[in-house]
C-alpha cells in the first residue's frame, strides 16, 4: 500500500548550503579516488545490508552514518508488508553500490529502538545521516517513490554532510569458480507481477488491478497478487478524494456509512491502520441491513491489504466477530 510519505523536503535547507552541482562533483571525486585506492575502505556488497540490534546501534548505525546515510528499516517477522518492502530495500542497496547502508531492525526482538523512533506501524524507514534521524516513509510504497527518496537522502547526504557513501569491491564475493551465481529462474507470474508493478510506478491503478487479477484468474490464491490488488484497489478509491472533506463528512456523521468506509480508506493509506479497523468496526455496530454487510466487506478487503498474519489484523477480526455475534 502507499500510505503517508514523510518527504524529505524541508528537513534541510539546501539554499544554505554550497551550490547542489559543486557539492555532488566534490563528492563524486572523492568516490572515485577512493574506490580506485581501494583498501580497507572496500566492503563487499553483502555488507551493505546489515542487521542491527540495541547493543550495536551506535556502532553500526550512529558511527557509520558519519561516512555513509544509513537506512533503517524496522520489520518483523508476522508483517506482510515488511516481506514485500524488505527484499526490495535489499535489492536497491545493492543497486545503489555503497550509497546508503541499509540496516535491518526486527522490532520484536528490538521493542526500545521501536520506542525512541516513535514507530506506531511497520514497516517504517527511516534515514540516519550524520547522527541526525529522519523520517523516510511507513509501509510498503511503490519502488518509483522509494527511489526517488532515495535520491533525496543521498543528495542531503553529500551537499550538507560530505558524504561521499563506501567504496564497494564488486568482485570480493565471486563464486569458487569465479563465476556469478545462477539467476533465479523465473516464475509462471513474474511477467504479470512485473508488469503490475511497472503499472504502479506509472501511476496506472486500473492497469495494476487489471494485472493483478490476471494472475488470479489461474491462481485464485497467489499471495503476493492477493496482497497487490487488495492494495491497488484502495489506492484507486483514494486517489481524487478531498480528505478534508471526507473526515468531515464522517465526523459530521457518524450514521453515514458511506462517509466512514471512505475516511477509513484514508485511515489505511495514511498509516493509521488502527484507526481504520476501529471506525469500520463500530460503523458494523451501528448499521443495519445492507449498510452493514458493505462495512463488513470494506473491513475485511482492509484485512487482506495488511496481511493475516498482522497482530492488527487478529485483533481486528476478534473486534469485528464481536459486534457480529
Amino acid at each position: 500500500m502507499q500510505p503517508r510519505n514523510m518527504s524529505m523536503s524541508g528537513v534541510v535547507d539546501l539554499a544554505a548550503v554550497k551550490a547542489a552541482g559543486e557539492a555532488k562533483a566534490k563528492a563524486e571525486q572523492a568516490r572515485a579516488e577512493a574506490a580506485r585506492h581501494g583498501g580497507t575502505a572496500a566492503v563487499p556488497p553483502s555488507a551493505l545490508v546489515i542487521d542491527v540490534d540495541e547493543a550495536g546501534f551506535e556502532r553500526d548505525v550512529l558511527q557509520r552514518s558519519a561516512e555513509v546515510p544509513v537506512v533503517l528499516d524496522f520489520w518483523a517477522e508476522w508483517c506482510e508488508p515488511c516481506k514485500q518492502l524488505g527484499p526490495l530495500l535489499e535489492r536497491l542497496a545493492v543497486e545503489y553500490n555503497g550509497r546508503f547502508l541499509l540496516a535491518k531492525i526486527d522490532v520484536d526482538a528490538n521493542q526500545m529502538l521501536m520506542q525512541q523512533f516513535g514507530i506506531q506501524g511497520i514497516p517504517a524507514v527511516f534515514a540516519v545521516v550524520a547522527g541526525q534521524a529522519l523520517p523516510l516513509f511507513q509501509g510498503a510504497v511503490p519502488e518509483a517513490q522509494i527511489r526517488q527518496t532515495l535520491d533525496q537522502l543521498i543528495q542531503i547526504g553529500e551537499e550538507r554532510f560530505g558524504l561521499t557513501g563506501l567504496a564497494v569491491d564488486a568482485g570480493a564475493e565471486a563464486g569458487a569458480e569465479g563465476a556469478a551465481p545462477a539467476a533465479r529462474p523465473a516464475g509462471p507470474y513474474d511477467a504479470l507481477l512485473e508488469a503490475a508493478m511497472s503499472a504502479l510506478d506509472a501511476g496506472d491503478l486500473a492497469g495494476a488491478v487489471q494485472a493483478y487479477k490476471n494472475v488470479l484468474a489461474d491462481d485464485p490464491e497467489h499471495p503476493e497478487a492477493k496482497l497487490g490488488l487488495a492494495q491497488a484497489e484502495l489506492l484507486s478509491r483514494v486517489q481524487g478524494m478531498d480528505p478534508q472533506a471526507v473526515r468531515k463528512r464522517a465526523a459530521d456523521d457518524p450514521a453515514d456509512v458511506d462517509a466512514q468506509i471512505a475516511a477509513a480508506d484514508l485511515d489505511l493509506v495514511g498509516g493509521h491502520v488502527q484507526d481504520a479497523f476501529g471506525r469500520l468496526v463500530e460503523t458494523v455496530r451501528r448499521a443495519v441491513g445492507e449498510d452493514r454487510d458493505k462495512a463488513r466487506l470494506r473491513l475485511l478487503e482492509l484485512f487482506e491489504v495488511i496481511g493475516p498474519e498482522d497482530p492488527r489484523v487478529t485483533a481486528g477480526r476478534q473486534a469485528l466477530a464481536r459486534v457480529l455475534f
